[in-house]
Formats: C-alpha cells, sequence, structure tokens
C-alpha cells in the first residue's frame, strides 16, 4: 500500500487529468488507504504519488472527484486546518464556506457549504473546506499556501511630556511640549502633523 508524502515539492505540481475509469480506480486506492490510516477526512492523488486529477473525501459519506473543477465560490471564511501531508503543521487559511465544483464523474453540478435548514451546518462546512483542500492539492496548492497570517499591529508613537511635537487643525500648525499640545489633541480639533501639505 502506498505512503502518503510529506514535506516534498512534489506536492507543488499541477495533477494531469485522467479518463473517468482510471480514475475510478485510484480512488479506490485512496480510500483503502484513508480507511487504513483512520487519521484523515480527505487524499488527493498526489499526496500519494499518483500524479492524476483524482481525490476523495469522507466527511458526510464517500465521494469521489474526478478532473475536478470549482466554478463559483462565496462567503470568505478563515478555517483552521491540517494536513496528512504536513503531520503536526495546521495552520489558519482563507477559504470559502461555499463552493460549486464540477467532476467528470458528476453529470450535475456539486454544492458544498453549510445549511440553514439542516442539522449539519458544521459538516456542511467541513466538507466545503475539505473539497477545497483536495482540489488545491490537485492544483499543486497547499494550505502553506493559502496560510493566513495576521498582520502586526502598529504601536503608536508615544511622546515624552516634554517633547516638541507639531500639531495641526489642517488649516494653523503650531509646535509645542507634548504635555501642553494634549487639552488641543483631546479636543478632537488638532492632530499630531505627520507631514503633507496643511489645507
Amino acid at each position: 500500500m502506498r505512503e502518503v508524502i510529506t514535506w516534498d515539492d512534489s506536492l507543488t505540481k499541477p495533477c494531469e487529468e485522467v479518463s473517468v475509469e482510471e480514475g475510478e480506480k485510484i480512488a479506490a486506492e485512496l480510500f483503502e488507504i484513508l480507511n487504513k490510516r483512520k487519521d484523515g477526512i480527505g487524499l488527493a492523488a498526489n499526496q500519494v504519488g499518483i500524479n492524476k486529477r483524482v481525490a476523495v473525501l469522507n466527511v458526510k459519506e464517500p465521494i469521489v472527484l474526478i478532473n475536478p473543477v470549482v466554478i463559483e465560490n462565496s462567503d470568505e471564511v478563515q478555517y483552521y486546518e491540517g494536513c496528512l501531508s504536513f503531520p503536526k503543521k495546521s495552520c489558519n487559511t482563507t477559504r470559502y464556506k461555499n463552493v460549486v465544483i464540477e467532476c467528470d464523474n458528476h453529470e450535475s453540478e456539486l454544492s458544498f457549504g453549510p445549511s440553514s435548514w439542516d442539522d449539519e451546518n458544521e459538516l456542511g462546512l467541513l466538507e466545503s473546506i475539505c473539497v477545497q483542500h483536495e482540489i488545491d492539492h490537485l492544483n499543486g496548492i497547499t494550505i502553506m499556501d493559502r496560510e493566513y497570517k495576521l498582520e502586526p499591529i502598529k504601536a503608536e508613537k508615544k511622546f515624552g511630556r516634554n517633547e516638541i511635537v507639531g500639531i495641526t487643525d489642517g488649516k494653523d500648525y503650531k509646535e509645542m511640549k507634548y504635555k501642553k499640545a494634549l487639552p488641543l489633541l483631546n479636543s478632537g480639533d488638532w492632530e499630531i502633523y505627520i507631514g503633507g501639505p496643511i489645507t
């Protein structure tokens, strides 16, 4: 049985299209690997060294995706994801709550996402994220490429009480000690002058 590839550059190469017949054989092997491991809900063919556009998932029910393509998505969301190919390295990613895809092994479009009318909102979202995750694999994209990093908050410059600052109300400009400027700044009519034209 094939092993899941971890931390390898081969995961960044897009996969080739495949016939439905060959895709179904690959899918059966992928499910066999998932069932034996018991620690994943989805698997793409290139994660086990098969460079073909086939992926499987098993969230609500087993689903096979052969040559899948995302045709629509909506409602961006941050999600905390893990990946069998990056053990012990989960990260926050940017995904979509809802996604619509086309596959060669399904006659109609497949829609994934949480539904307000059922009790499986969380499962619906998880399934949608899983679909996006596996299709990304087939396109040579990993969770590291989708990682959502918070921008550091820039601290405002702090001024000493006796430090000379420039302040403006948009028309006039004054320089004075920060402690004397503070009442004007607190009034909301004046602000620290940071450069540029005064109009």
